[in-house]
């Protein structure tokens, strides 16, 4: 039975990425950006549409955590995509000892397509008696323990400034800067913290991945990190200018059309900056049940699990955020769930490493940490398309949304959109108050149909929208077995 036409309602806070007209104030201004279907930005309304989660594709194993230096509880990776070349950091931790000790170690690995990876043999550390090896900071204790890189992309950063990180924790004072040229050699930019645990009041912070980038929207550095609030997990936000002055923190929220969400322990946050759409904050973050224990101690012993690390579970969620201090949590559900296996449901395994990165033409990858506290200890890949986090679907009976209205700059409209055999989508134009624009209407509109990543939307008069540039629109999309992922007006 089809739903009658409901108006979504959202509520935002007023964000640099939350752009309205300075003419038209209830307009959104787009200019070319393209704009994901990851949350209710765009929507005004629907009629037989949903919005769809998808669960990225199990690519395998890629990396091994199998040296005498790395071990059972690698963790916290970080994979940068610098030009033709992907870097992966994470922690090498060989046994179970306190964090922060000297066990601990940063290590490094280089691929030239993100799927396979290789060691370089760094001669930086002697570890374990190994002068050859891939650590790239060590007896540095407790830096190493959560050491997470950045590469900067500020307009006009020095050259030995390239790559940033920040690592600490509460106990060992706050958080230490870090700045490299190559992103294999690092200095303290500072030996003062540059965000010290004094600056909040909350509980047990800095204990995992503190994740910092440089922001192209806010235009200023972000680092989020995890705090405990009222003994749960949360994540809070704290802003700076020049990487070494922070502001006070403030604590993310988590809402749904301005409707507030459960909150629930997440272990890592993994914010960053789409790379295809830097407006746009995507966190893919662990989600971390404790007490949950799904194995029993036979099976713990079977798969020779650390005794202290299967009484939790733990998964991946996806949120999005465009500045400001909530999150958007449009998806309440997995985003990647456990999967066979009991070695897939232990404690702190399929954590997201941070950054979402591309590795094909039409393929970006999310990467985990799999089978923690156990031999079998590895990094693991996972596939999406380009912009393929979620998007906006219509079952074969058919549905519609429309949009808020916008202002756009550019000549052509491409979508990121899929279709079955049987379906299509359609794409009409009006003006802010609901009419059809003579030439974008629906009779007149080509159907789309097929999956593509940038189809160009065309009409029977051709695809040049650029007469209706900088004018307040409305599009209407009529969808039957379809999704779209993304629009974006271009050149």
């Amino acid at each position: 039975m089809k739903t009658p036409l409901l108006t979504a309602i959202a509520c935002f806070a007023l964000t640099p990425s939350l752009v309205f007209s300075a003419d038209e104030p209830n307009v959104l201004d787009i200019g070319s950006r393209r704009e994901l279907f990851v949350d209710h930005y765009l929507i005004d309304k629907t009629k037989d549409v949903g919005m769809v989660l998808h669960q990225p594709r199990d690519e395998g194993p890629v990396l091994n955590f199998d040296k005498a230096w790395e071990g059972p509880f690698c963790i916290y990776s970080t994979v940068i995509k610098d030009g033709d070349l992907y870097r992966l950091y994470y922690r090498g931790k060989p046994t179970a000892t306190k964090d922060g000790d000297e066990n601990e170690r940063t290590c490094y690995a280089e691929s030239k397509d993100g799927i396979h990876w290789t060691r370089p043999e760094l001669t930086l550390f002697t570890v374990d008696g190994h002068e050859k090896n891939n650590v790239v900071l060590a007896d540095a204790a407790p830096l190493p323990h959560n050491f997470s890189p950045m590469l900067d992309t500020r307009p006009g950063v020095s050259a030995d400034q390239r790559f940033k990180a920040l690592a600490g924790s509460m106990w060992g004072g706050g958080l230490v800067a870090f700045a490299s040229a190559d992103g294999i050699r690092w200095k303290k930019m500072q030996e003062k913290p540059v965000i010290p645990k004094e600056i909040a009041a909350f509980d047990y912070m800095f204990d995992s991945q503190n994740v910092a980038f440089w922001s192209q929207a806010e235009e200023r550095y972000l680092c989020y990190f995890r705090v405990f609030e009222k003994k749960i997990r949360r994540i809070c936000r704290s802003e700076s200018d020049d990487f070494i002055h922070w502001s006070t923190p403030v604590l993310m929220e988590y809402e749904k059309q301005g409707k507030s969400m459960p909150i629930e322990q997440l272990y890592t946050n993994q914010t960053h900056a789409y790379f295809r759409a830097p407006h746009i904050y995507v966190a893919t973050a662990a989600r971390f049940m404790p007490g949950r224990q799904v194995l029993s101690e036979a099976q713990a012993k079977a798969i020779n699990v650390d005794p202290k690390y299967f009484k939790d579970t733990s998964d991946s969620i996806f949120m999005t955020t465009r500045g400001g201090s909530v999150y958007e949590r449009t998806f309440m559900s997995g985003q990647i769930r456990p999967g066979i296996g009991a070695r897939n449901w232990v404690s702190r395994t399929n954590y997201p490493a941070l950054n979402v990165v591309q590795t094909g033409p039409t393929e970006m990858s999310i990467y985990t940490n799999a089978d923690y506290a156990q031999p079998t200890a590895h990094l693991r890949r996972y596939s999406l398309r380009l912009d393929g986090f979620s998007s906006l679907r219509a079952a074969y009976e058919g549905g519609e949304m429309l949009t808020k209205p916008l202002i756009f700059s550019g000549k052509k409209l491409e979508i990121n959109f899929s279709t079955s055999a049987a379906g299509g989508i359609k794409v009409e134009i009006q003006d802010q108050d609901g009419k059809v624009i003579p030439g974008f209407s629906l009779k007149e509109a080509a159907e789309q149909i097929g999956n593509e990543i940038d189809r160009v939307v065309s009409w029977k008069g051709g695809d040049d929208v650029s007469s209706l540039a900088g004018k307040p629109v409305r599009l209407r999309f009529v969808m039957k077995d379809a999704d779209i992922f993304a629009l974006k007006f271009s050149n």
